[in-house]
């Protein structure tokens, strides 16, 4: 059995941070409801590549869910969606503050018929506070909370994150893990909840270390300068012969010593007296006298924490990868069968054999609204 199956959960959400959310509500065993608008649905489903009639993301964020359409601004909305709230576990949505409550569907409103309601609101600031209806998105986020002033390109400016990490780790995993609690507090009081989950909040988490050295009085990073911003040689990208780049992090001394040792770096740099610059620029000369593919033979088997930077492409293709089965399971889209997203989830908790497809739009809106 999935821990969450039984569970009905109504997904108002969009794009990113909500539907992930639920995707792994999904893949636990619940039944996620996704809730859109009449004629584009979420927004989503236009965006490129597309596999068949929806895009590769809706259909990577949305596998094993159900969507029914309703125009939220029609008066008899909230009636219409009544039966589905009164027996609903858990609700998430992601709009501005107060524009759920306008649609009469807020956490007040509905915990009068569903008291036993968790109900989980994720926005870019939180439900409170000066920046409440400020629109913005990741990498705002990410500017206004410290994080993107610590990273410094060559040129010493901020430089562009890959990731989305405002929206999946300060979004939908912090989502995720406060409806669990929730879950488990209602299993003991029979009380629902409100969760108020802010993306900017949860991001300065990842600063802990530099949140610890200005409040301690130590001085507030500076990008370039400390131990994980490119202060150090031994927390570092080193660039190969062959315009590939190694990621070396030997930060202890063991690996240190490894590290050292393995590539002839002069002593007078090797010494933790030495001029970090300068131990900087000698490890990029001696890194820059080999390829990526002699370094990776070198490093084979030592303890140095010492990586190649690889492509996303070469990432999905390392054995390690497959022998973790972590694009083992499937989703169906656009008539064939394709890779999974995967997602942060104990295989215990999951169908280890499950094929599961992203809804069409609407499709179930006769049987859950209109039956």
């Amino acid at each position: 059995m999935r821990p969450l199956e039984g569970l009905l959960v109504l997904d108002f959400s969009t794009l990113l941070p909500g539907p992930l959310a639920s995707l792994i509500l999904a893949e636990a065993g619940a039944d996620v409801i996704k809730v859109e608008r009449p004629g584009r649905g979420d927004d989503m489903r236009t965006y490129d590549p597309k596999i068949g009639d929806d895009s590769a993301n809706f259909v990577m964020l949305n596998r094993g869910k159900q969507s029914v359409v309703i125009d939220l601004k029609a008066p008899d909305a909230a009636a219409r969606l009544q039966p589905l709230l009164a027996k609903a576990d858990i609700v998430v949505e992601q709009f501005r503050p107060g524009v759920m409550d306008r649609l009469g569907l807020g956490y007040e409103a509905l915990r009068t018929i569903n008291p036993k309601l968790i109900y989980c609101s994720i926005s870019g600031w939180g439900q409170t506070g000066p920046k409440a209806k400020v629109a913005a998105h990741d990498l705002n986020y990410m500017a206004e909370t410290g994080v993107l002033g610590l990273s410094a390109g060559i040129d010493g400016a901020p430089v562009l994150p890959p990731v989305l990490a405002a929206d999946v780790a300060g979004g939908a995993l912090p989502a995720v893990m406060n409806i669990l609690l929730a879950l488990r507090r209602r299993d003991l009081t029979g009380e629902g909840a409100y969760l108020d989950v802010a993306m900017g909040d949860n991001l300065f988490a990842f600063t802990y270390w530099g949140l610890g050295n200005g409040f301690s009085g130590a001085g507030w990073p500076v990008p370039g300068r400390e131990l994980v911003t490119g202060g150090t040689p031994r927390y570092q990208i080193y660039r190969t012969s062959d315009g590939r780049y190694l990621a070396a992090a030997p930060l202890e001394d063991k690996f240190w010593e490894n590290f050292t040792r393995i590539i002839e770096l002069p002593g007078q740099f090797c010494a933790s007296s030495a001029e970090p610059r300068a131990v900087i620029a000698a490890v990029s000369e001696r890194i820059g006298a080999r390829t990526a593919a002699e370094w990776q033979q070198v490093f084979s088997g030592q303890d140095v924490c010492c990586s190649i930077v690889v492509t996303l492409e070469e990432a999905v293709n390392d054995p390690h990868v497959a022998a973790r089965r972590l694009f083992a399971h499937k989703l169906q889209a656009g008539g064939r069968d394709l890779p999974a997203l995967p997602i942060p989830l104990a295989s215990i908790f999951r169908e280890e054999a499950s094929r599961s497809v992203a809804p069409t739009l609407g499709a179930s809106t006769t049987a859950l609204l209109e039956s």
